[in-house]
């Protein structure tokens, strides 16, 4: 009896290791690339992060059988970028958080809240059925694909919604994770407000960690922070939906999904830095793991993205995305402005 549980263990084992492999590979040559950039250049002006998306997403249309390396590449996309941020938490200033407090929070809210009906506007004045609008503005003003993947359930949207809401999104928070540094110089933003607008516009968590990179350490705790407090915002616009839908948190909504367990242990390692639990030797190492598990977790992202399939998406939607990224970007920079945290 218990050579049965072993033995599907071991294949569970040999489905993810080529997929695990290949993420190694991208990292290996992002990393390599970072390096050959700094001999030339005396600088990384675009970093190991960010290369492991881009080397990762043109990589996957030379794969030959690439759902041999799915489960591996969703393997590694998901858990060790869950294990990192966990493990970001110990590098995170709680001081600096602190000093922001209840005001930055409360912003947070409302701009998900204006974004959220503002793209949901945009998508029905350009003609998206209802589910779609609903699926790219809680995408859009949440946390891209995670949010679409939550939402569908509770409205009922279909397979071919789901894939036109996801497909735009991968390439756009890339583009977004390339372009948006170039807002420091332009806006004369501080690091912390960079943090903040970082945190506000891109999709995806890793994304957050490449787009603050160059700028600075604080960018990344505090674009890290927001990004996380923007993610929980997902719970109480489910659970609305959920009521709306008539569900009332009924069916497969399961509460405890809608706090993950990565944002419980972010903040309990922030703690356990503050309270004096996590030295400053063991938080650096940390956080060099952590920085090791994200650029892999960004291999597998940039490894997951389809570009043919991305290709194939609808001009509204298309349109409806790069629409409501403009209007979170432009609500983001003044809530940063309201806050005084546009310059040093």
């Amino acid at each position: 009896m218990e050579n049965k549980p072993n033995k599907r263990q071991r294949i569970g084992i040999k489905t993810i290791v080529p997929g695990v492999v290949m993420s190694v590979v991208v990292s290996a040559l992002a990393v390599l690339a970072e390096r050959v950039e700094l001999q030339l250049t005396g600088g990384a002006w675009v970093e190991a992060l960010v290369l492991a998306i881009l080397i990762g997403a043109v990589g996957r249309l030379f794969l030959r059988r690439p759902d041999v390396f799915e489960p591996g590449i969703a393997f590694t996309a998901k858990y060790f970028l869950e294990v990192a941020i966990v493990l970001l938490g110990a590098s995170v200033s709680a001081a600096a958080i602190a000093g922001m407090g209840w005001m930055l929070i409360g912003a947070i809210a409302a701009v998900v809240g204006v974004a959220l009906i503002a793209s949901y506007g945009i998508g029905r004045g350009l003609g998206l059925p209802k589910r779609v609008a609903l699926l790219v503005a809680c995408g859009n003003s949440i946390c891209g694909n995670s949010a679409i993947a939550a939402t569908a359930p509770v409205i009922r949207a279909d397979a071919e919604e789901v894939a036109s809401s996801i497909a735009f999104t991968a390439v756009l928070g890339m583009v977004t994770v390339l372009l948006l540094p170039v807002l420091v110089p332009l806006l004369g933003l501080s690091a912390t407000g960079y943090g903040v607008m970082a945190g506000m516009t891109v999709y995806a968590v890793p994304q957050v960690l490449a787009a603050t990179a160059p700028v600075s350490a604080l960018s990344i705790q505090i674009g890290t922070f927001v990004k996380l407090v923007r993610v929980l915002m997902l719970g109480p616009v489910i659970f609305l939906l959920s009521l709306v839908a008539g569900r009332a948190m009924g069916g497969r909504l399961v509460v405890h999904r809608l706090v993950p367990w990565f944002i419980l242990g972010f903040l309990a390692m922030l703690a356990a830095r503050s309270l004096g639990f996590i030295d400053a030797g063991l938080a650096e190492a940390m956080g060099l793991a952590a920085t090791v598990l994200t650029i892999l977790s960004m291999a597998a992202l940039g490894l997951g993205i389809d570009l043919r399939r991305v290709m194939r998406a609808g001009p509204r939607v298309t349109a409806a995305v790069v629409l409501s990224l403009a209007v979170l970007v432009v609500a983001s920079y003044v809530m940063v402005l309201l806050l005084n945290l546009a310059t040093a």
